[in-house]
């Protein structure tokens, strides 16, 4: 069976500490999906 993680987020900006969640992740699981999303209610950087 193959283990699936999710990691929501709007990611605006990226930092370090998500990309060592996402890295941490992939030590756990088998597969690690990045799902970016836009939030309305928040000022965007880029």
């Amino acid at each position: 069976m193959r283990h699936i993680v999710i990691y929501p987020g709007s990611f605006d900006p990226l930092t370090n500490g998500h990309l060592s969640l996402v890295h941490r992740a992939l030590q756990m699981f088998d597969k690690v999906i990045v799902a970016v999303a836009h939030n309305p209610k928040k000022n965007a950087l880029f």
